[in-house]
This record gives C-alpha cells, structure tokens and sequence, in this order.
C-alpha cells in the first residue's frame, strides 16, 4: 500500500499505546520528505475543535466524526492526515473510513497491551479510572474493539518507536 499525498492514517488503540509519538514521528519522517503533512491528536482537538463533548459513546462519535471532516478537508487541500485517537469502536472508525473516503483511509492498530499502557500511564488516568474517579475510561470502564483487518499492527510493547515507524513506513512503502 502506498501512502498518497490525499490520505489519511489513522493510529487507534489504547490511552498510553503510543499513537501520538508514532504519529509525531512519521509526520517528521514524511516532512523530511518534502510532504504536506499534519497530525491530528484525540487530547489536541479535545482542547479546541471538540471541547464541548465529553466521553458518552455518543459525545465519543460525534469526536470521532468532527475529526473525519477535519481530515477528509485537509486530505483535499493536499495534506497526508495522521490521525492518532483511541477511536473504541469499529462503527466509529468505519464511519470515518466513509467520510475520508474508504481509499483514503489506513487503518493502524497500536495493539500495546494494557498492562504496559498502565505502565506508560504518566497522567495516573488507569489509577483514576480503576478508582472509578474517571468514568467511561476505555480499556478500564469502557470496551475497545480492536480492528478486525487494520492494514497493519503494531505493538509498541515489543517494538520500539523507530522500528514501529520504520515498519509503517515500509507498510506505506515510504522511505524510513
């Protein structure tokens, strides 16, 4: 599969997975490469764009759909997408998969076990959730439903960042 210059690659997994180093990083790699790109981060546009919505599965679609539009314009201005959002539900992200165009949509699993994304967890929001300070928190109080057929898996508890970004790039037959 060959990444063009109007598509979008959307990371999904769990909060910790690394889908916003991974995005971060092959946004760098396809800039070095004189590519238009951008990255558009679930905690980033939670800060702006979707602001008003909380984590209902109802609020969690409507992010999800926002964040589609948002890509399906960039990627028709002539920018490569790289969208890195916990996205918990198949029906979530085959409708962004519609609204950016099936074509234009590269799903990437980011398959890290909980228990290391737990590890990773920084922000202390597994602690919180597992408290039941935090509601509807995925993985924890809220299911994730992995991808039945992502274009490509990566589990960054075996792989680390540089070979999860090489891997991608060979998946897009783009140069690491």
């Amino acid at each position: 599969m060959t990444a063009g210059q109007h598509d979008t690659v959307w990371l999904t997994g769990l909060s910790g997975a690394g889908k916003t180093s991974i995005a971060l990083s092959l946004a760098q790699a396809l800039k070095a490469q004189g590519r238009a790109v951008t990255v558009l981060d679930g905690d980033q546009l939670r800060h702006g764009l979707n602001r008003d919505l909380g984590f209902t599965p109802g609020d969690r679609h409507e992010n999800i759909r926002r964040t589609a539009e948002v890509a399906r314009l960039m990627n028709g201005a002539g920018l490569t997408v790289i969208a890195a959002f916990i996205s918990p539900s198949r029906a979530d992200r085959a409708m962004a998969a519609a609204i950016i165009g099936t074509a234009h949509f590269i799903e990437v699993h980011v398959s890290t076990p909980l228990a290391v994304c737990e590890e990773r967890d920084v922000k202390g929001l597994y602690a919180k959730a597992r408290a039941g300070q935090i509601a509807e928190f995925t993985g924890v109080s809220a299911p994730y439903e992995a991808p039945l057929a992502a274009a490509l898996t990566l589990d960054t508890g075996t792989l680390a960042l540089e070979e999860s970004v090489e891997r991608l790039c060979r998946h897009l037959q783009l140069r690491p």
